[in-house]
């Protein structure tokens, strides 16, 4: 089975999260929609085939025709919108919907309708200018075609091609639609065929897929191998946003009537759940202050003023406007206690604990003092209530900094009509400019700001005046959205012409309606009128708060929203919840068990007093001293309250501390690029970590590394390697970490049929294989993160520039050499000159600076740019010749826009020759080629090919899913392996959501010559590690696979199936390019559609150039319309737009380019890892579907064979598509799904209770969601719903920006990224770190370690405190129910704090059952937590059956061999306790920290000295000490005198110790035989060296930090020694001089000559020459 794929467990979180969406009522349903859906459609129903793939292999839509391929802009969302090239229709009647048909369909119907309904508070921005009629009238019966733009007569050739993907989605469209339509229909069906629509223009014919004509065309051919492609005409008008394909969610000719039916049945009777929930709203909303603020009458109105004093008047409120403070404090001053207390007292225990000491409170009922739970009560909460605060005042810190930035504000004052007669009234007359300096703080609505470079937006600001070029200012949204590109901001028309300068501001009269204050990003609605003159506001003219101003010297804009009302904060969450632990929960509920449990005890012992009170008659000395039956009870309940003690949460607080720590010092999450350590900002949800389900994940600066990398080209059909940028020297690991190598294992039967060869696999059962030398090898070879194990076959650029140098002339180079100059001038990127003489770049796109910087790597370089020409430093012959400086003129640009999808620019050469150069996606740069018909066939061509081996890779997908299902086990699970099943641990169950680890033999294990252990955990990692499959059989004999031909005739291996090198040797020159091939317009057109292909399968991002030459009566006749149509005061953008399509028109093709939109390090395999863990995971993006996808497929959230589901609510169907994906999802028949929705179609799904009830259904069961165009409230709504909905889940999300701070604070574990966002992420999360890849060892290592030491924390002290008060209980029956306690009170007062605190404390802190790498190395076992593995229910129950038992092993043998013996020096109360005590301690801390704790250290033994050596301390402190007048407890002397020196009393604790550890091991020998768990078998595999050492491997790239440290410091060790011998070897050679030196001086008084008697001088000099040199004499 796929790793992450559930296996119908009971423990698996998927079957616990979704088996209420798989009810048979809600298939029944969407089942029965099913039929009518694919029957209205004229979709066959697919046979079976007989190679055993099921219909799963088709998407999940395959029942479902789309209108079209193409992809509307979803730039702006379906609403009113109000500029004069709107087409404008009358309101129409809206009836209230009655079902969810209706409903979906009255939605889409005022999204699609211009003006029938605005949003609450928008203006009435009605513009008289002139009506536009529709150009022709629907039929009767027929709906009139609407669409959001302007249509306008047919141009020469259509933007609408279906099956040329007018949006390729990064190479998705195309190849998805073709998958599940075609190529599956094809397999399955052979009548199905490919029908494709023409083109118009020149001579060229289109594709379209689906009818023609409103007709079937039939087959005309009985081929299963190939598709009909039938071509027919077809009138298609100019609009990309054609009728067809604009359809509205609801839309559609089938709306899911069963299920929506189904719905309304579920829902009936739930009305006074509804009033229950709108009354906690409602109280919700008093208790915090919310208060709803009414709408507008027609939208804010503000006047340009810069002289205003007053501030103006929200008429909504009739207050002043909010000002511009901002907060994002979880509390305020009045408000803290209150939450605080709340927050502190649903803890049931502290509740608890609340409740006794009130009763102890009252005179005459405590036993054990007044004010003793009380008190460590109010200390306990008040620490926890001080260390909220404190974490709540950093963020009042990090407001109060960003509410006291400066910014500059214009104050102007009207001047005196004195002063008016000296000033000239051309000036300035009605003021003077003078920009203060005022706090962000102190900004109000109608205040004039002005933005510097590199400034950011204080607030929302409507645009007045920019000095950039063109009034063009360039603004950076990272913050709103998490797009690095800049977006371009300009003034309206008549604004751009009232204020030409700054001063003019003065002088302007413009009055301003704008929106009311809401939450969307993507769209504006407003107006301005300027001197009488109206025109529309949009998001071109509105700069919001967050954004950067880039590029620009400066800009001018007012203040139209302030504070909590600017769009970011709109997006932000006001009153963000307290969070607390899962754990919590199930703790409070058995604290509720044991409060009953407590009560029950204690209503036992009272009425078994009342009954033992008869005898107290017979017993003089209890004469009158009865006890009333409320004080009696009230008595035991004091006496067992602490079952539940106060230490519990205390304990745990340190604990979580300690916790915190080890997660900031671990080495492995540190950064040393940006110094950056794991930072943990709350203890509270440490145990979270271990039990994640869903990670919502923003994509840039999260995912991505916020860099654009030009990494691959194809022109003139080759393609080539640009690896300029990647370093040369790559790190290498520790040697005796990494893999040796040997014999691998032999596998010949045991491989199942299904499986295909592995790319990591031996392809032969014994291989001998050797480590490569270091640094022998070429490292810059790159690898595509989408698909590592793929080859990379292209040559490098710098062989293509060596190529073009050698041979220029050839078609080749000439095409080369136009690419080239394409890349250096297609763009408008300026050049900045940096000091050091570098060139930087300025560009409005990442996108566009990694084009120009390429071009500069190979030697076309951009050095100066203005309005009029561009000059290229260009390298003809290399690096090391003379540049050659060329200017071209700049013609005219045409540039990109989000609808066109392109950008054109018109230059003169130097030979003055005019061309017009178009890069743009390649579904739309394709539909303009002279040769289109052709580029559409052989697209066709490809993706039939391609949809092959997709559709072979979900055959393996799900054959290998279903093998996984049918084995026992995945290691070993072989007979050798099970033959000993007393002496094995046997998996053969269903624990991690996957059959099984396997029944591994202990013999096997640990004997001296198995080794079938580490070949089968080898087999097992290597299934589970290689998770793609590349397959190539389909296209090894294709000649679009080789550059040149002609070496496959010849035997030859082609160079392109070589690796990529760094230089190629003369004789290779003409093998590199085939000149044929270059020069056939067809061949080039196959091969570099096939590149682009493999490209975008690839995850990079895919670029087409074209290029035509124009003559300059053709020139003067296009830019004659083209100046017409950039002066037109109406419907100027779409008259823009059509001349530019007429100039983009036969273009020849020039290239194409790929751009790798760089991950961070380690995101692909981080994400594998988590994916095996059984964490879905979810992206959401403020980007574009396009790059959303592209990055799905990079980071492997994609894969190959997944089944894409991407819902749009402008091509309609969007209900049937969701019911079509539940459906085939439920069957079992899809290996990978994934759903892409974007942000407008999110919002309608929302209003639509049914459909949003379905469209949850389907994003839990789906393996991934990628949700783009989001804005921050949208992720915090879908972090929130999938919280509320999959029950028992935990949600954790992570994200860099400010536009992910709502979403991180809505989950329960929310993580920050230190990236290049800024810090506002990391400074609101609960845990930050500097890279996603350490979320890995986070969530693996460290939170599975918290969970379960939270887990052993919480279920030991339950079981020491029932252990321990049980024995209490029991004792009772021997003092007739009285309440006469076992244990002298000083002792129990200290039980929990000195002798059994350090047991459960140092187990919580410092246990690890397994080691990190076994951890990351087998992500399956972090399932544990995920299922509530480590504390449930059922082992709470476990661990109280075994206390119970214990308690009374140790109390009836206590009174059986202690207290009821015939000859014992001691038998009073004080001793009898004093053995149950001791027997208590000393089995509490040896199973603590002996039986229960796997990995002993010296903190083991520390403890149980402490605690058990700490006890006895305290008998001999007790004995010394303790009054002698006490009447009850004979303490004084006992341990000396008494029970201390008894030998029955030491015989007797001896074998109550045995008696329970004996009881103790025979438990947990038993449970491990019968019930072995997964820690069981893995810890029994690591004591395997080669075991341990495979996992070391597949755990380097996380691990290799520490491993590098340890390694550092052994060698600084090592360093130390060995300079502390060379030094001791000095000292002494030093000690032998000076003492022959003294001997010298004291022959030399004897009158001797020689130093010594015995010895010569030479010799003497011989032995001091080899440390010191030879010794002269003086």
């Amino acid at each position: 089975m796929a790793p992450g794929e559930d296996d119908g467990s009971s423990e698996g979180i998927r079957s616990q999260s979704t088996s209420h969406h798989e009810n048979d009522d809600t298939l029944a349903a969407l089942a029965a929609d099913a039929p009518a859906s694919s029957a209205q459609h004229d979709a066959p129903q697919p046979p079976a085939m007989s190679t055993g793939v099921a219909a799963s292999q088709s998407s999940a839509l395959e029942g479902f025709s789309r209108p079209s391929l193409s992809r509307l802009s979803t730039d702006n969302a379906p609403r009113v919108r109000f500029s004069t090239d709107i087409e404008r229709h009358g309101p129409l009647p809206q009836p209230r919907p009655t079902t969810a048909t209706s409903a979906i369909g009255d939605a889409a119907h005022r999204g699609k309708e211009a003006g029938p309904k605005n949003r609450p508070g928008t203006p009435e921005l009605s513009i008289n200018t002139r009506e536009i009629i529709a150009e022709g009238s629907s039929a009767p019966g027929q709906d009139p075609i609407r669409s959001p733009s302007y249509t306008s007569p047919p141009p020469p050739r259509s933007a609408r091609s279906p099956l040329s993907p007018t949006n390729r989605n990064r190479g998705y469209s195309l190849r998805s639609a073709l998958f599940r339509r075609n190529v599956h229909g094809h397999v399955q069906s052979p009548g199905s065929s490919i029908e494709l629509e023409e083109t118009s223009g020149s001579s060229t014919r289109g594709v379209h897929s689906g009818r023609v004509g409103g007709a079937d065309v039939p087959n005309s051919t009985g081929k299963n191998e190939d598709a009909t492609i039938t071509v027919s005409p077809a009138h298609v008008a100019f609009t990309e946003t054609s009728s067809d394909s604009s359809k509205k969610l609801g839309k559609g000719p089938i709306a899911l009537s069963n299920y929506d039916t189904w719905l309304q049945n579920k829902e009936k009777g739930s009305g006074y759940i509804q009033q229950a929930k709108s009354f906690g709203i409602k109280a919700k909303k008093f208790i915090l202050r919310i208060k709803d603020v009414p709408p507008s009458k027609d939208g804010r109105h503000i006047d340009l003023n810069p002289s205003r004093k007053e501030p103006l008047i929200d008429q909504r409120t009739n207050q002043p406007y909010i000002t511009n403070w901002i907060r994002s404090t979880r509390y305020s001053a009045w408000n803290f206690v209150p939450r605080q207390l709340i927050a502190q007292f649903s803890k049931l225990a502290n509740f608890y604990f609340l409740c006794i000491s009130i009763l102890q409170m009252i005179p005459g009922l405590s036993t054990t003092g007044t004010y003793t739970t009380l008190a460590p009560l109010l200390v306990f909460v008040a620490i926890a209530i001080a260390k909220e605060g404190y974490d709540d005042l950093r963020r009042y810190r990090l407001d109060k900094a960003e509410n006291n930035r400066e910014a500059k504000v214009l104050r102007a004052h009207k001047m005196a009509d004195n002063e008016l007669g000296d000033v000239d009234q051309s000036s300035t007359a009605t003021g003077q400019l003078n920009w203060e300096i005022i706090k962000w703080q102190d900004l109000n609505v109608g205040d004039i700001v002005k933005l510097e470079r590199d400034d950011a937006a204080p607030a929302d600001l409507a645009l007045l005046h920019t000095s950039g070029e063109n009034n063009v200012a360039f603004v950076e949204t990272m913050a709103l959205d998490g797009e690095t590109n800049l977006k371009s901001k300009q003034t309206t028309a008549s604004m751009a012409k009232s204020i030409h300068g700054q001063a003019d501001i003065l002088s302007s009269d413009a009055q301003f309606v704008v929106e009311d204050p809401n939450q969307d990003l993507y769209s504006f609605e407003g107006k301005v009128t300027v001197n009488g003159k109206t025109a529309p506001l949009t998001l071109n003219e509105i700069i919001f708060r967050g954004s950067i101003l880039r590029n620009t010297p400066d800009a001018v804009g007012m203040v139209i929203y302030s504070g909590e009302e600017c769009r970011i904060r709109m997006n932000a969450i006001k009153n963000p919840r307290i969070k607390a632990p899962a754990l919590q929960t199930l703790v409070n509920r058995i604290v509720i068990l044991i409060v009953v449990f407590v009560i029950f005890l204690s209503i036992f012992n009272a009425v078994a007093y009342r009954i033992w009170r008869r005898n107290e008659d017979d017993m003089f000395y209890l004469g009158g001293e009865s006890v009333a039956g409320f004080p009696s009870f009230t008595a035991f309940v004091i006496m067992f309250n602490t079952m539940i003690p106060l230490s519990l949460y205390v304990s745990l607080e340190i604990v979580k501390v300690f916790q915190m720590y080890f997660l900031h010092i671990d080495i492995d999450m540190y950064d040393p690029v940006s110094d950056t350590p794991c930072e943990p900002r709350t203890s509270t949800i440490n145990e979270e970590l271990g039990q994640i389900s869903y990670i919502f994940s923003d994509k840039t600066g999260t995912l991505t590394d916020n860099s654009m990398k030009f990494r691959k080209l194809s022109v003139a059909g080759a393609a080539w390697l640009h690896d300029a940028d990647l370093q040369e020297n790559q790190k290498t690991k520790l040697i005796h970490k990494k893999r040796k190598k040997g014999k691998q294992p032999v596998r010949k039967s045991m491989r199942s049929a299904k499986d295909v060869q592995s790319p990591l696999e031996p392809s032969t059962p014994a291989v001998e294989a050797t480590d490569p030398i270091e640094g022998a090898a070429d490292e810059t070879q790159w690898k595509s993160s989408a698909r590592p194990a793929k080859s990379q076959r292209e040559l490098r650029t710098q062989d293509m520039l060596r190529y073009i140098q050698r041979r220029p002339h050839t078609p080749f180079s000439k095409k080369a050499r136009m690419f080239l100059l394409s890349l250096a001038l297609c763009h408008t990127c300026l050049p900045e000159v940096q000091e050091d003489g570098k060139t930087h770049f300025m560009a409005s796109s990442p996108d566009e600076l990694a084009l120009v910087q390429a071009a500069q790597d190979m030697g076309f370089l951009l050095i100066n740019r203005d309005v009029h020409k561009i000059t290229l430093k260009i390298m003809p012959t290399g690096a090391d010749t003379e540049a050659v400086t060329e200017t071209y003129e700049i013609l005219d640009v045409i540039e990109f826009s989000s609808k066109r999808k392109r950008m054109s620019i018109i230059v003169r050469f130097p030979d003055r020759r005019i061309c017009v150069l178009c890069k743009g996606a390649d579904s739309i740069v394709m539909q303009r080629l002279k040769m289109a018909t052709l580029a559409n066939k052989k697209m066709v061509e490809i993706e039939r090919r391609a949809n092959k081996r997709k559709s072979m890779e979900a055959q393996h997908a799900i054959a290998r899913m279903s093998e996984q299902l049918e084995r026992k086990s995945s290691v070993g699970g072989r007979k050798s392996f099970t033959q000993n099943s007393r002496a094995s641990v046997s998996l053969g169950r269903s624990s991690i959501g996957r059959p099984s680890f396997g029944g591994l033999s202990r013999r096997s294990i640990t004997g001296r010559s198995s080794s079938q252990p580490v070949r089968d955990v080898d087999q097992w990692l290597r299934e589970r590690e290689n998770d793609y499959y590349d397959i190539e059989s389909i296209n090894e004999s294709l000649p679009i696979q080789t550059p040149r031909q002609s070496s496959v005739g010849l035997g030859r291996l082609s160079v392109a199936f070589s690796e990529a090198r760094s230089s190629l040797q003369m004789e290779e020159m003409e093998e590199m390019v085939d000149e044929n091939v270059a020069a056939d317009e067809s061949a080039v057109i196959e091969r570099c559609f096939q590149h682009v292909n493999d490209f975008a399968t690839e995850g990079l991002r895919t670029l087409l150039y074209g290029y035509r030459f124009l003559g300059e009566d053709e020139y003067a006749t296009w830019k004659k319309a083209h100046l017409d149509a950039t002066t037109s005061l109406v419907d100027r953008a779409r008259r823009i737009e059509e001349s530019g399509d007429m100039i983009e028109q036969e273009l020849e093709l020039c290239a194409a380019t790929a751009i790798e939109d760089k991950l961070q390090k380690g995101v692909p395999e981080a994400i594998d890892k988590l994916r095996r863990a059984n964490i879905k995971m979810w992206m959401l993006t403020g980007d574009k579907r396009e790059t959303a996808i592209n990055i799905g497929y990079s980071c492997r959230l994609i894969k190959e064979y997944s089944t894409v589901t991407v819902l749009d609510h402008e091509t309609g169907e969007v209900e049937q598509s969701m019911g079509a994906a539940v459906l085939a999802i439920n069957s079992g028949t899809v290996p990978h799904a994934v759903v892409v929705i974007d942000g407008q179609t999110l919002a309608q799904i929302s209003e639509i209770e049914p459909l949003k009830l379905l469209f949850y259904d389907l994003a839990i069961q789906a393996n991934s969601v990628i949700c783009c165009r989001a804005s921050p409230a949208q992720k915090a709504s879908l972090v929130k719903n999938i919280r509320k909905r999959v029950k028992k889940s935990i949600t954790l999300a992570i994200g860099d920006g400010a536009n992910d701070i709502a979403m991180i604070q809505e989950a329960h574990v929310g993580i920050g990224i230190t990236g290049k966002e800024g810090l506002q992420a990391a400074r609101t999360s609960d845990y930050s770190i500097a890279q996603f890849r350490f979320l890995t060892k986070l969530l693996l290592v460290h939170g599975r370690w918290n969970y379960l030491r939270t887990c052993k924390y919480t279920v030991g002290t339950f079981w020491k405190e029932m252990v321990f008060y049980l024995t209490q209980a029991l004792y009772q029956r021997s003092v007739g129910y009285t309440g006469t306690s076992l244990y002298e009170p000083w002792s129990l007062t200290t039980f929990n704090t000195l002798f059994t605190s350090l047991a459960v404390i140092f187990m919580g802190i410092f246990e690890k059952d397994l080691s990190a790498s076994t951890l990351l190395a087998v992500p399956e076992l972090y399932t544990k937590g995920q299922c509530n593995g480590g504390f449930n229910f059922k082992v709470y129950l476990g661990w109280m059956f075994m206390a119970s038992a214990e308690a009374m092993v140790i109390y009836y043998c206590m009174l059986g061999l202690y207290g009821q013996a015939l000859f014992s020096e001691d038998n009073s109360i004080f001793a009898l306790g004093s053995i149950t005590f001791t027997a208590c301690v000393v089995l509490i801390n040896t199973k603590m920290q002996l039986i229960e704790t796997h990995s002993k250290t010296t903190t083991n033994l520390v403890a149980l000295i402490i605690s058990i050596g700490g006890w006895f301390l305290w008998n001999i402190i007790l004995a010394a000490g303790y009054p002698a007048d006490s009447a009850i407890y004979y303490v004084r002397g006992a341990f000396f005198t008494r029970w201390g020196q008894s030998l029955t009393w030491w015989l007797t604790l001896i074998l109550i110790l045995a008696s329970v550890h004996v009881f103790e091991l025979a438990a947990s020998s038993l449970r491990a035989a019968l019930f072995p768990t997964d820690e069981d078998v893995f810890q029994a595999l690591e004591k395997d060296p080669d075991v341990k050492r495979r996992f070391e491997e597949a755990s380097a790239e996380e691990l290799q930090a520490g491993w590098d440290r340890e390694t550092k410091m052994r060698e600084e060790d090592v360093k130390q020694v060995v300079d502390g011998l060379r030094a001791k070897e000095e000292e002494q050679r030093e000690g032998v001089v000076r003492e022959m030196l003294r001997q010298r001086g004291q022959g030399r008084e004897e009158g001797r000559d020689t130093i010594g008697e015995e010895m010569g001088g030479e010799e003497i000099n011989r032995i001091l020459s080899r440390g010191f040199g030879r010794v002269r004499e003086e």
